[in-house]
């Protein structure tokens, strides 16, 4: 998964269908998203999660642009 501010782009490995499939753009960039939420919700709880969503979209100029995984 690559991130960036104008285009994101990623790969699913499937079991169901025995093959990956290569995502970009908004879609990849959601399904990121999600499964970090996912994993924030499982460490965190919703509150912590729901307060940290709030402030990262108040102060979402101050963090790097582009993350690679």
């Amino acid at each position: 998964m690559s991130l960036g501010e104008y285009s994101t782009v990623g790969s699913l490995m499937g079991k169901l269908v025995g093959r990956s499939f290569f995502v970009e753009g908004y879609f990849a960039r959601l399904m990121y998203v999600s499964l970090y939420k996912m994993h924030e919700y499982a460490l965190h709880g919703f509150i912590k999660v729901a307060l940290d969503t709030l402030v990262r979209l108040i102060t979402r100029r101050t963090e790097p642009q582009v993350k690679l995984h």
